[in-house]
């Protein structure tokens, strides 16, 4: 008999916590649910205000209305030229940050394991970040010419941002823990293998999140001011001079998508990894 209460009491308490989790679902899916109607609810609203504003001016070469732009986007978006265009700027962003992750993981680990190296570094740092983005492409596009602007911009723009989070990320490890590496004697290598690099995977992710669509805003900027042969900037700016403004709203809004596909693409895998983006502060 006391064996049936117990199991009676068990089988109770596992109903409870199914229900528990059941209900609690149902309040998140209804969460969602609500958050997506007002993100639908906020886009519908931008469009309006954009409408509004297109007839307040009333001329499609200042401020062209939504319906304008969509049929030049529906008309870009079917030529080779913008494919070809897309594919330039998206290799551009991916050699930036390809340049620049490993690099500023390297230098971050360094500075971070390191207080003399950080302290070399630290100026360096200043500069970049002190340093216009429009003049770091006007003196690149001097010494690098066209080709090279757009990715060299990007890469100094991304370098310091992976750099800093990585440093954050050593920086925000379990000092209990760097205490017991030390009393073993664990060398530099094992410290970094064992307790660093585990500890730093949240805070890269955190910075290729953060850095990507910075990114693609250089990328792009760097190519309206070099003009490289083929690139989105490039069009943007040739739509500019033929005072084309429905097909310049067109080209900002083909890079706005693949800025957030790109975006969307790096969150899924994140998510999938089970990794959440470190953030700039300790924890």
């Amino acid at each position: 008999m006391n064996w049936l209460k117990k199991s009676s009491h068990k089988d109770t308490k596992a109903q409870r916590t199914k229900r528990k989790n059941q209900i609690l679902g149902i309040v998140e899916k209804r969460d969602k649910k609500g958050v997506l109607h007002w993100t639908l609810a906020g886009i519908v609203f931008l469009f309006l205000l954009w409408e509004l504003a297109s007839r307040v001016y009333g001329s499609s070469l200042i401020l062209p209305g939504p319906l304008p732009v969509l049929n030049s986007f529906l008309h870009l978006v079917s030529t080779r030229r913008f494919f070809t265009a897309l594919s330039s700027s998206l290799v551009r962003v991916v050699g930036g940050i390809a340049v620049a992750v490993p690099l500023g993981i390297a230098a971050g680990i360094a500075a971070g394991s390191d207080r003399r190296f950080n302290a070399f570094l630290k100026p360096l740092f200043l500069v970049i970040s002190a340093t216009p983005v429009l003049s770091v492409i006007l003196i690149a596009f001097i010494i690098l010419g066209s080709g090279r602007t757009p990715v060299f911009s990007a890469f100094l723009m991304v370098f310091p941002v992976m750099a800093a989070n990585v440093i954050e990320g050593i920086n925000s490890t379990d000092p209990r823990l760097k205490e017991l590496f030390t009393v073993f004697r664990m060398s530099r290598k094992e410290t970094l293998k064992y307790l660093y690099i585990p500890s730093l995977f949240p805070f890269i992710l955190g910075a290729l999140r953060s850095s990507l669509s910075l990114c693609w805003k250089v990328v792009v900027a760097a190519e309206v001011i070099v003009q490289p042969f083929r690139s989105l900037g490039t069009g943007m700016q040739q739509a500019k001079a033929n005072l084309e403004t429905p097909e310049l709203f067109a080209w900002t809004a083909a890079t706005i998508f693949a800025a957030a596909s790109t975006q969307g693409i790096l969150s899924f895998v994140i998510k999938k990894t089970g990794k959440k983006p470190g953030l700039l502060r300790k924890k």
